[in-house]
This record gives structure tokens, sequence and C-alpha cells, in this order.
């Protein structure tokens, strides 16, 4: 199975460094590894113009030009799926990172151990976002990544999934339940929602990452509140 990863850093031997220990956790777990490397931010964004297929970005922050925080922010604007894992020899960025969503944070020189354990964390969400939901629409079948819904819901015994489009079928919200993971959590009877979507719950409404405000069914409060715990 192919992992797509790009290395950005201005210093010709930590690029090299990490390039390595990729290579090894690569070949200790049978994966294929062609990394790109760019040694700037600006680089990298001219590059990812016009080829956003990333599933992995490790990143240094301190870089002449653009720093790694500003370059994640615009990776962000267009892609919310992409693993970041800044690579620094700073420990000054660690909350400016977060606020992009990273995996997680390293301070050079890197330990073995440690990187391949974020590898592995990144590479076992890759596979989780691979996942994909099947459906006959409009005369043909359609695989919308399961990542990418937010949520679904039924009128009239249609349901309709809300993803980067929305795509509405005849078929039942049981049904569909079958097909999603445990990231999915039925909120009532017309409802299921995205669990990774959901940015804040009040006893009234449910509010997702992009603004998107869900009525919240009475009684289902506790419960979906247990289930972003577990999920988390």
């Amino acid at each position: 199975m192919t992992f797509s990863v790009a290395i950005c850093d201005d210093s010709a031997p930590d690029r090299a460094a990490v390039q390595t220990l990729l290579a090894q956790w690569a070949a200790q777990r049978d994966l294929t590894v062609a990394p790109d490397i760019f040694a700037s931010a600006e680089q990298f964004l001219f590059h990812y113009e016009d080829n956003p297929q990333y599933d992995l970005l490790l990143l240094d922050i301190e870089m002449c030009g653009m720093d790694g925080v500003t370059m994640a922010k615009s990776v962000r604007k267009r892609n919310e799926l992409v693993e970041i894992v800044f690579i620094t020899g700073y420990s000054d960025y660690i909350a400016e990172g977060y606020e992009v969503g990273a995996l997680h944070y390293l301070v050079k020189p890197l330990q073995p151990e440690k990187f391949f354990s974020v590898l592995d964390r990144a590479f076992a969400r890759r596979q989780r976002n691979a996942r994909c939901l099947t459906l006959e629409h409009g005369g043909a079948l359609e695989r919308i990544a399961l990542a990418e819904i937010r949520y679904l819901d039924v009128q009239h015994n249609y349901v309709t999934v809300h993803a980067a489009r929305d795509y509405t079928v005849k078929r039942t919200l049981k049904d569909m339940a079958t097909d999603l993971g445990s990231r999915f959590f039925s909120v009532g009877r017309s409802l299921i929602v995205n669990l990774h979507c959901v940015r804040r719950v009040t006893k009234q409404e449910i509010l997702l990452a992009d603004g998107t405000a869900l009525p919240l069914p009475r009684g289902a409060y506790e419960a979906l509140n247990r289930a972003i715990i577990q999920e988390g």
C-alpha cells in the first residue's frame, strides 16, 4: 500500500535524517513510501497547488521565508484530512501547531521509537479516512469518503448524505447506518451525525465544525456526549 508523504525543511541534513527514518519505518511495515522533498514552504505550496494528494506532511516550523505553521494553515483551507506532523528544534510553537489540527509535535533530534509511533498513528488514521460509502445516485455509483460526511438525515423515506455535496437516495437511515463506522452516531430516528465533525452540543442543538446547527431530540444529550467522549 502506498503512503503519500511530503517532507518540508530548509535544513538539508534534517531533511535527510527524516527521510532515512521514514524509509526504515516503511520497510519494517512493508509499505511503499517515496516522499517528496521540499526546501521551503513556498516551494511546497507551488507544487501542492496542482498536486494536493498527500496523506502526511512532515514540516519544520522555523524556515527561511514562510514558516511551517503559516504553510499548514494554507493547506488546511483546502484539505482537512491530510495529517500534519511538525518536526522542529523549537518548543515555542506547540499551541500554534495544534491550531491547524496537527497530529503531533516532535522536537529534533528525532527519537526513532517515538517517530515510528507517530507514523503508525498517521497511517492508521489514513486507512480509517480512506473508507468510503458507496451509493447509487443519478444512475451511477458514487463513492464518498466517510471522513467527508458531516451528517445524514431522512425525510419521506429519502436519506440525504451531507458531504462536500449532498446526495439524496431512497434508502432507510437504519440501512445506511450499517455501512458507517464507529465515528457515526444515530441521534433519534431521523439523524446520524459524524462525531468528528461535532464542535459543541447543547440541550437543544448540535453545532458542527462548519457552522451547521442540527436540532437535538429530547433525551439524546447525554448519550451523544458519551459517544463523543468514547470516540475521542
